[in-house]
């Protein structure tokens, strides 16, 4: 059974220096209020895993927080360039980022398996692109058809952090609307920290919902509100107008750092 705890306890407990850290979730339950408290305690050299670095990833590279990002796509979604991915990338600042780019299929194939404990995952894709050439696949042959295929190695996760609708006071899980690879994170992370709208005392089964079990959990949070300006979806509502405004608030250093001071460092919740 996982901790029901707060979230400054989870993220001292489970987070680290130098930790390998996969936060995810796809379109919404994105969990910007886990990452912003990893901001406010400081962590540094962390290896950013996600599919689609979005806001949060731009406002953990542009406070110092990531040395290396496995990623398949980054962007504001439906706006533009993330410009403190871009900044780190062309001009190291704050700080040098090492990148290592994938397809969205060769991602999802290394959180399956991490996830299923196998040491790498065998699929059709990156042959003839020039990715081959740039990033961690290998060129193999399958022993029965004599096929040639592509191997991505699974990802090795110190810690991943997901935010969903609602658990059980027993720490199991449950969310709903598009998945991602939430569940596979968890699942493939030596250490797993999840966010929830609500604590419930009873999960009730919904069509189409994904559920991770308590087992597979470290520390359970409440933290309503949790994935703003993303959304949960039935609880909470995306806020489009602030991915329109971190356009132009997020171009310049000094007022990306005097926002990021006001509503992230110094806005802590109680």
């Amino acid at each position: 059974m996982s901790d029901i705890t707060t979230l400054s306890e989870a993220v001292e407990e489970l987070v680290h220096d130098g930790d390998t850290l996969a936060l995810e979730g796809f379109t919404h339950l994105i969990p910007f209020a886990a990452g912003h408290e990893v901001i406010r305690q400081g962590h540094i050299e962390l290896t950013l895993v996600r599919m689609t670095p979005d806001l949060l990833y731009d406002q953990m590279i542009g406070m110092g927080c990531a040395s290396g990002l496995v990623f398949s796509y980054g962007g504001n979604p439906g706006v533009g360039s993330l410009h403190r991915f871009r900044d780190a990338i062309e001009n190291g600042w704050p700080s040098a980022l090492e990148v290592e780019e994938h397809s969205h299929a060769g991602m999802a194939n290394r959180y399956a398996a991490s996830a299923a404990g196998l040491p790498m995952a065998v699929m059709r894709g990156y042959v003839g692109t020039d990715l081959m050439a740039h990033t961690q696949v290998e060129e193999i042959e399958c022993p029965f058809t004599g096929e040639k295929l592509v191997a991505v190695p699974a990802l090795d996760l110190d810690v991943a952090i997901v935010h969903a609708q609602e658990a059980d006071r027993e720490g199991n899980v449950q969310l709903w609307g598009i998945p991602g690879v939430q569940k596979e994170a968890v699942l493939g992370a030596r250490r797993s920290l999840v966010t929830v709208e609500r604590i419930v005392e009873r999960l009730e089964p919904r069509p189409g919902a994904v559920v991770i079990p308590g087992w597979a959990v470290d520390a359970v949070v409440e933290a309503p509100a949790g994935s703003l300006p993303s959304y949960s979806l039935g609880i909470t509502e995306r806020d489009n107008d602030f991915y329109r405004a971190w356009d132009k608030l997020s171009r310049d250093r000094d007022e990306f750092r005097a926002w990021m001071d006001e509503h992230v460092i110094e806005g802590a919740p109680a």
